[in-house]
């Protein structure tokens, strides 16, 4: 098992996946670090919905892109006229959704998708978090396709496969963020 400051360390977004498809009991493990995620108030407001059929996961980013094309926001509107698959072409993708009446239902998933971030790099897992999903959500049959329960809403997503490479380079990180008082 790697040290836990080295997966912190080694975690980076993957956007190119092999086509072979995780392991039932790899999804399982990823999904039980996301429930342990710490919840204000014990809520645990999260909902998870895996999407692996290569059709509906096309279907995703059609209509993303075209929700894009015409949402009026220049920058998503470059995205999809460039084309490029919003999901990385992964074989698994993760849709969390979070309790509708939850006052803090997306900071809790928040976490549930860092832990579930973590344990991918954990298990040699290839992950990125998806902000752009979100106009695949505007899609008004969105919640029904993916079967979430009518008291939830999607909030994000994160795409899942095995790493076409190694994990590239560490990032630049702004370390004049602390304040310290003691």
């Amino acid at each position: 098992m790697k040290d836990i400051f080295e997966v912190i360390s080694n975690r980076r977004s993957v956007r190119s996946y092999k086509k072979e498809q995780l392991k039932d009991e790899e999804i399982e493990k990823i999904l039980e670090s996301g429930i342990m995620a710490p919840t204000a108030k014990g809520e645990q407001p999260w909902h998870f919905t895996i999407v692996q059929n290569k059709e509906f996961l096309s279907e995703i980013n059609e209509v993303a892109l075209k929700n894009m094309a015409n949402s009026g926001d220049e920058f998503l509107e470059t995205i999809a006229k460039s084309g490029r698959n919003i999901l990385h072409n992964a074989p698994t993708v993760l849709i969390v959704s979070g309790k509708e009446d939850s006052d803090y239902s997306l900071t809790d998933c928040s976490a549930a998708i860092e832990n579930i971030l973590l344990a991918a790099e954990g298990l040699d897992i290839g992950s990125c978090w998806l902000g752009l999903i979100k106009a695949y959500f505007n899609d008004p049959n969105a919640k029904t396709k993916l079967a979430i329960p009518s008291n939830y809403i999607p909030l994000y997503g994160v795409t899942l496969g095995y790493k076409n490479e190694g994990n590239q380079g560490n990032p630049n990180r702004n370390k004049d963020v602390i304040n310290w008082i003691k």
